[in-house]
């Protein structure tokens, strides 16, 4: 099986420490954060940060629905990863001071073990281009979430 990636990335205004908080609330701000894409959303344990196990269904066609029961690490400062119990599935969310001072830059890497075959070729073609996508619009509401607050 090859590895598949998919990666995209934002910068938001607001510090570093404030948005990663945002994005380890998994109880109130992770929720808010979702497009139509998750479904059956849940935390199970913890919900902030490092020992949350959280679950929800992701849609990235109308065809392929994962079921992910996620346990939460943050392995190093400004990082949070979202290991599926379910899958070979990985998210990786960094967040570093951004390009100017009062901002952050979230990366949000996905990666996981692809089918074989013309299967595989086709997972690897357009998945990680859907995912971004998807994650794109994480990042475009984890931004306004974040406008808002400092509001």
């Amino acid at each position: 099986m090859a590895q598949v990636e998919a990666t995209t990335q934002r910068e938001i205004t607001a510090g570093p420490d404030d948005v990663f908080d945002a994005l380890a609330d998994y109880k109130n701000v992770r929720p808010t954060l979702l497009p139509e894409h998750f479904s059956e959303y849940e935390v199970r344990e913890g919900g902030d940060g490092e020992g949350t196990l959280v679950h929800w269904k992701l849609q990235a066609t109308s065809k392929r629905i994962r079921d992910c029961l996620l346990e939460v690490t943050e392995p190093t400062e400004g990082e949070l990863v979202e290991k599926d119990r379910n899958s070979t599935m990985l998210t990786t969310w960094r967040v570093t001071p951004g390009s100017a001072e009062g901002t952050a830059r979230v990366t949000v890497t996905t990666t996981w073990s692809g089918a074989t075959g013309i299967g595989g070729f086709f997972e690897r073609t357009f998945a990680p281009k859907g995912l971004a996508r998807i994650y794109d619009e994480v990042l475009a509401r984890l931004a306004r979430h974040m406008e808002q607050s400092a509001k």
